[in-house]
């Protein structure tokens, strides 16, 4: 007599985030309205909202969205999603995007798929920015997902200094490691930049490392997503959480 054939226990877990994380695009995309600006986010979770909104917009919903990477761009086109860019719209109403870590002030690190420069300008120019995630990535403090640092290529041994000088003033420190593909082969963002990992395991003052940060010469931007934020839709085993900021 024949048996079943079970998944590996690794396989229904990742199946059943992935569920989760569709879970908690379909909730943002009910805050969606016809006639939205919106921005686009990236990443697993952000790729489920941009699948869902395609089949919205086939339905008859009519939108326009600005992507936040390359990746984004050539999924919403093949979903049918109309895009523009922040040259030529002065406003996004909503931003929908992922995010690899969220505290309870809905401070952020994002950056984890290398498009942080671009989210970070997207989010900026949105009215309301929603965070959609698997509850895994709720945290008490931020800083356990290393820290996407992104920076120009030209003096990076001095733009590493400061780096470490921004992050003893900060009260933290770790490896910063040159984000790779391949061996030896150093990941390049849409920008055309590098990026710094930063293993810090906590991070008790994120607004004021963020700061600190963004006054280097050599560092484009980080990926600390501080104050943007203003909805977290988090999805669990017990279904879905929204947190507001207050």
């Amino acid at each position: 007599m024949g048996g079943f054939l079970r998944e590996p226990w690794w396989v229904v877990w990742r199946m059943n985030l992935d569920d989760r994380k569709r879970q908690a695009a379909a909730r943002a995309l009910e805050e969606v309205r016809d006639g939205m600006k919106l921005g686009l986010g990236t990443g697993s979770t952000a790729k489920h909202f941009v699948d869902l909104l395609g089949e919205q917009v086939r339905g008859g919903l009519k939108v326009v969205g600005v992507p936040t990477s390359e990746a984004t761009r050539i999924q919403a086109e093949q979903c049918g999603v109309p895009l523009t860019t922040l040259d030529d719209i002065n406003h996004l109403d909503l931003t929908v995007d992922g995010a690899d870590e969220v505290d309870a002030a809905l401070d952020l690190i994002k950056g984890g798929g290398g498009a942080l420069l671009r989210e970070k300008i997207v989010a900026a120019a949105s009215a309301r920015m929603i965070v959609i995630a698997d509850d895994t990535k709720w945290v008490e403090r931020l800083g356990r997902f290393p820290l996407p640092i992104e920076v120009i290529p030209f003096g990076l041994a001095a733009t590493r200094r400061a780096i470490e000088n921004a992050m003893a003033a900060s009260g933290v420190a770790g490896e910063l490691r040159i984000r790779q593909v391949g061996a030896g082969h150093a990941f390049v963002t849409d920008g055309g930049h590098w990026i710094i990992d930063a293993h810090l395991g906590a991070i008790p003052d994120a607004p004021r490392l963020a700061g600190s940060l963004a006054s280097i010469p050599g560092v484009v931007e980080h990926g600390l997503f501080v104050g943007l934020a203003s909805t977290v839709v988090l999805a669990g085993a017990n279904g879905i959480r929204v947190v507001e900021r207050r």
